[in-house]
């Protein structure tokens, strides 16, 4: 590169700008009143320069992101056309949810298998089911996102048993490709802190590494959930296929690529001042993209209250589109390539979870501390942290916990329960629970709402 338009400037070292502002404080503290620690442990500086480069080689898409459309499979016929509409007006993939079998064929009509990226999200463990199903897929286009490590986590109990789970997940991994997934999302949707969600998705995929050997690690595949805080959720992604790839090495286990399926959170969505929502999906939904992800999922602003509808929809999915064809963000997985602060705090985010992944192992694995309990509580105390800094306004979420709109009526809205709800059953251990941060305030003003 031809430096001559360059030579007449002069380099300045960090340390020479970190003397100049310390000159301009005139007097006051730098690190008490510049630097600012996160829940992660991490110190932000007011300034970065060159020398925070890490210069990681990271194993990125190379053809851009996939918009995807997420869809609960009650109705097949009905499934299958909201699928196919949804197609036509932009989205590249579909996340199919199913609770049990369905009629593939009446389900997949018309969808074109070999060039439409399909997730099937399966509540069930669909063993003798996924023999018929892969009569009507294209195994390269298609991802099972089935976690009986998740499921245990999330409802407390295994689909039937620890034995029989893994042996029904054995059989599925003997026929099929990309068939285990891993819930990321479920630890960001819960409380976790970043590093917490880092560690704890690496200590999870690594219980399924331990039990069926280093060559399941080409049919793993990730669902994380983005949350609001936009550069470290840029770096969370970039920190994980770092970590990944760390994990797998020690495996001896060359091919370190990694499929990562990404949504925005539910955790800070509110369900006063919804519009506001689309605020939020919006920056996360950069965050994804950013991030490097492989496919983006949708979600509409009013998911929480409001059941599936054609507006919503719409609107999430044009939220993407937009992103994708106007704002050039197509291919932009590497654009933080060589930025100085997201490459430190990725560094950073790596390290920290690294050192906790080491722990839990050290512990006795993930599953084990999963069983005691011990996850459950770590969660549990970041939770604790996060609704005191909310309660203190230290976080905020408009329209909710700053500047209500006092004339915000919701009593009539609601089609969905909003709420976390009690669940009365018997489980093995006490399961992670999704929660959204602002349920206590909303609670409260809908209470006000029926005096």
């Amino acid at each position: 590169m031809n430096t001559f338009l360059f030579n007449e400037f002069i380099g300045t070292s960090s340390a020479a700008w970190k003397q100049k502002i310390q000159a301009d404080l005139k007097g006051a503290d730098y690190n008490e009143t510049l630097l600012w620690k996160t829940n992660e442990g991490i110190t932000v500086k007011p300034f970065y320069s060159k020398e925070d480069r890490t210069n990681t080689k990271l194993d990125l898409p190379k053809k851009g992101f996939n918009i995807c459309q997420t869809i609960f499979i009650d109705n097949e016929k009905i499934a299958n056309s909201l699928a196919l509409d949804a197609l036509r007006r932009g989205a590249t993939s579909i996340q199919f949810i199913s609770t049990k079998p369905f009629n593939c064929s009446l389900l997949l009509q018309n969808i074109d298998i070999n060039t439409i990226l399909i997730y099937f999200k399966f509540q069930f463990l669909p063993n003798v089911f996924l023999v018929e199903l892969c009569k009507f897929i294209n195994p390269n286009k298609t991802f099972i996102q089935l976690d009986i490590i998740g499921n245990l986590a999330e409802n407390g109990n295994w689909f039937i048993n620890l034995k029989e789970d893994f042996k029904q997940l054995d059989l599925i991994l003997k026929s099929n490709k990309n068939c285990v997934s891993v819930s990321s999302d479920l630890y960001q949707n819960a409380g976790a802190t970043i590093v917490q969600q880092l560690a704890y998705t690496l200590a999870h995929a690594n219980e399924y590494l331990n039990h069926f050997g280093k060559d399941i690690a080409e049919k793993i595949h990730f669902t994380f959930s983005a949350g609001s805080n936009y550069f470290f959720e840029i770096a969370k992604l970039r920190a994980f296929r770092i970590l990944w790839a760390t994990l797998l090495n020690e495996y001896d286990q060359e091919n370190s690529a990694v499929h990562i399926f990404t949504q925005p959170s539910l955790r800070n969505k509110t369900l006063y001042d919804y519009n506001i929502n689309m605020l939020r999906t919006t920056t996360e939904y950069m965050s994804a993209i950013l991030g490097g992800s492989n496919t983006v999922s949708s979600i509409s602003y009013d998911a929480m209250y409001h059941k599936s509808n054609e507006f919503g929809e719409r609107i999430a999915r044009n939220q993407l589109l937009i992103l994708q064809q106007e704002s050039y963000l197509q291919e932009a997985q590497n654009f933080a390539d060589g930025t100085y602060y997201i490459e430190s705090i990725t560094h950073q985010l790596a390290e920290k979870a690294l050192t906790l992944f080491k722990q839990i192992e050290k512990g006795g694995g993930f599953l084990k501390q999963l069983k005691a309990g011990i996850i459950q509580k770590k969660i549990a105390e970041s939770v604790a942290k996060e609704e005191e800094d909310f309660h203190a306004k230290k976080i905020i979420l408009l329209g909710t916990n700053m500047q209500p709109n006092k004339n915000d009526i919701m009593k009539n809205e609601l089609e969905l329960f909003p709420f976390i709800k009690q669940r009365n059953i018997k489980t093995l251990i006490v399961p992670i629970n999704r929660k959204r941060l602002s349920e206590i305030i909303e609670k409260e003003r809908l209470e006000k709402e029926n005096d």
